[in-house]
Order: structure tokens, then C-alpha cells, then sequence
């Protein structure tokens, strides 16, 4: 075989065959079905993430301050909406505690509120949170297995 014979069967070989390509777009098209069908999952995991930051973090600040601020925490009937609007008779008030945007209080990733107990039935009086702060989960019911909270 000649020097021009072998360059030349080199570049017909560059290329790729017809079997290579149709492996490469069924790897693909797999590894495609692999991430819709678990799109659900991922953005599930996110939500649920989301929900124990706002409760062990974000809010749970929030409470410390006001209690800070007034001397005890909300009472149940006071709520969370204590951390943005004032309450009746309470001094020494220095907020709104939570960033709220038109005085609401921040809704869970579902789009609920966050339920609050003071004094929590979960949490005693004598640990550190002695309040219940926990999020329903996509249920929307409270005291079920895919509550979030602060326990």
C-alpha cells in the first residue's frame, strides 16, 4: 500500500458509522428518560429542604428576637403574624421580625402557613425551643408523617 493509499483510507475512517451514532442516541434518549422520571423526586427533596430551613433557621431566629425584644415568645393565639404586626399590649415590640411582604407572614414551599403552638405539646418547656413550629407538609394536615418541625 502506497503513502497516498493510506491517507486517504485514514480519511475515510475519521467518521463515525451509522452502528456508533445509533448507540450514542439510545445512551442519550436513557439517560434522558432517567432524569424526567425522577424530576418529581429531585423538586420534592427541594421543597422539603426549603420547609426545614424556614422552621430551624429563618423562623426560629425571628422568634428568638421577638422574644428577646417583648420577654416571652407569640402565644399561640398571637401567632406568627406577632413577628410582623404589633400585638395588642405588648411593649417593647421593635419589629417586624420576618421579612413580609404586604405584612403577611411567609407560606411554607406548598403555599400554607406554618403552624405555631405556644407552648408546643412536641417541645417541653424546659428545651430550648419550647414552642411547636412546623410546616404540614404537602398533605396539608397537621400531626401526620410528612409534617416538618422543629423536633
Amino acid at each position: 500500500m502506497t503513502t497516498v493509499q493510506k491517507n486517504t483510507a485514514r480519511r475515510l475512517r475519521k467518521g463515525f458509522t451509522l452502528m456508533e451514532i445509533l448507540v450514542a442516541v439510545a445512551i442519550v434518549g436513557m439517560l434522558v428518560g432517567l432524569a424526567v422520571t425522577n424530576v418529581g423526586k429531585i423538586l420534592g427533596e427541594g421543597q422539603e429542604f426549603s420547609a426545614k430551613t424556614m422552621v430551624n433557621d429563618s423562623m426560629k431566629t425571628a422568634l428568638l428576637n421577638y422574644r428577646l425584644a417583648v420577654g416571652d415568645y407569640p402565644s399561640t393565639e398571637e401567632g406568627l403574624k406577632a413577628l410582623v404586626v404589633a400585638p395588642e399590649g405588648k411593649t417593647g415590640w421593635r419589629g417586624p421580625y420576618l421579612d413580609a411582604k404586604g405584612g403577611r407572614v411567609p407560606v411554607d414551599p406548598w403555599g400554607h402557613e406554618f403552624q405555631y403552638r405556644y407552648p408546643g405539646t412536641k417541645n417541653s418547656d424546659t428545651s430550648s425551643t419550647p414552642y411547636d413550629l412546623f410546616s404540614m407538609g404537602k398533605d396539608n394536615k397537621p400531626d401526620t408523617e410528612d409534617d416538618i418541625g422543629n423536633w
